[in-house]
């Protein structure tokens, strides 16, 4: 099958019923496996990049790349476990693309953290004249090629940045990766959900088996919420 476009965000398949043959073994998973293949945390696209190669698993005879599932969940515990690390306050997420909008703002809301969606103005991190000037100690991006800007800006002032990095994704001013699928709607959904609760875990504001009143469907961008033009064409 091939993945069909939408508003420039890439919407891929979902996994067949037997890819958990596929799949390498993974222990202490932060959601059954079956869920984390349901949502293709591990479907990646049919670019593979150098920085990538560590993290991926297989090809599919269809030439989409699969990530590691196991990977995956080992990254959201350690980017959660460094987040909680930090004044709430001074930890911002970002995401330009649409799909990551309402994740984003949802993780920001559970966290209690900083959060900037849609066009990330030039000078917001680097410049104190900006009028919305912020001064995180930690950034968390989307896509570290949509969210270019904002990670130039960490990296020329010293703040480390955590990217979801899809297969097609390369590292520079990146610091640490979780490879995962970064452009289907459900796929960001789930991983900011789970770095949402594991971030609460990790504080010690939930216990360890604790979870979140919040569902990963609160957490998922609808398309009914689209302004039209978006959902006819591509992003402006």
């Amino acid at each position: 099958m091939e993945t069909q476009e939408t508003d420039n965000e890439p919407v891929k398949e979902k996994p067949m019923i037997d890819e958990t043959e596929a799949i390498p073994r993974a222990e202490n998973l932060l959601l059954p496996l079956e869920e984390l293949l349901a949502a293709g945390l591990h479907i990646g696209t049919r670019i593979k990049t150098v920085d990538m190669e560590r993290y991926i698993f297989r090809v599919r005879p269809d030439g989409l790349f699969i990530l590691n599932i196991g990977d995956t969940n080992e990254k959201i515990r350690i980017s959660a476990r460094f987040m909680a690390r930090f004044d709430p306050a001074r930890v911002l997420s970002v995401s330009s693309r649409l799909y990551g909008k309402t994740p984003v703002e949802k993780f920001a809301e559970v966290t209690k953290t900083s959060q900037v969606t849609g066009r990330f103005m030039p000078g917001l991190i680097s410049n104190p004249l900006q009028p919305r000037h912020a001064e995180p100690q930690i950034v968390l991006v989307t896509d570290p090629r949509a969210d270019y800007q904002a990670i130039k800006e960490a990296s020329s002032v010293g703040i480390p940045v955590i990217a979801l990095c899809d297969t097609d994704n390369v590292f520079s001013g990146v610091d640490l990766v979780i490879p995962v699928n970064n452009k289907g709607r459900r796929a960001l959904a789930v991983v900011y959900w789970l770095l949402a609760r594991q971030v609460l875990r990790e504080r010690g504001e939930l216990p360890q088996d604790g979870t979140i009143p919040q569902t990963v469907d609160d957490f998922e961008t609808k398309l009914a919420a689209m302004p039209m033009a978006r959902a006819s064409g591509g992003e402006p």
